[in-house]
């Protein structure tokens, strides 16, 4: 059997196996990977093709402390978890990219701390408050996102 997994190549799982396989041969092969995982070979092919559709939360931290993918925790809340479903993506970029990011962030986030302070100043929120606010909870969900970002970028390189 190959190495290099055509039908699974675009599966989050997978990718992140063969990234791993760069510092651990065993994870070369789903064989090898399972052993590790202590799962049978045709499930974790089960979970790289697709077929599975909800993988055990007990099987994603395994996976994700093995392949040093801490962003596997993160896919398996945005798209597994219906709690989770409002949770940022991660997008795996490099730290240069995500401190610009989190500077641009935190200067918004330094702008709706004023707004905040007087849409609140009298107790009462208005109508025309309201989008104050909405602009206010969408500068928050960018910081939120950039520090997962940073978080996932922390824990893969602290390794």
């Amino acid at each position: 059997m190959g190495t290099n997994p055509t039908k699974a190549a675009d599966n989050i799982y997978c990718r992140c196996r063969k990234e791993a396989a760069k510092y651990n041969d065993k994870l070369n092969s789903r064989e090898g990977a399972a052993e590790l995982l202590g799962i049978s070979a045709s499930t974790l092919a089960d979970y790289e093709l697709g077929i599975t559709k909800i993988i055990p939360a007990d099987a994603i931290l395994r996976m994700a402390d093995l392949y040093n993918a801490p962003e596997l925790r993160n896919h398996y809340c945005k798209y597994s978890c219906p709690l989770g479903q409002d949770v940022p993506l991660v997008d795996t970029e490099s730290l240069d990219r995500i401190a610009v990011r989190a500077l641009a962030s935190l200067k918004k986030v330094q702008e709706s701390k004023e707004n905040l302070l007087d849409v609140v100043a009298d107790g009462v929120i208005s109508e025309d408050e309201k989008p104050i606010l909405q602009d206010i909870l969408s500068n928050l969900d960018e910081l939120t996102a950039v520090s997962q970002n940073l978080k996932v970028w922390v824990q893969k390189n602290l390794e």
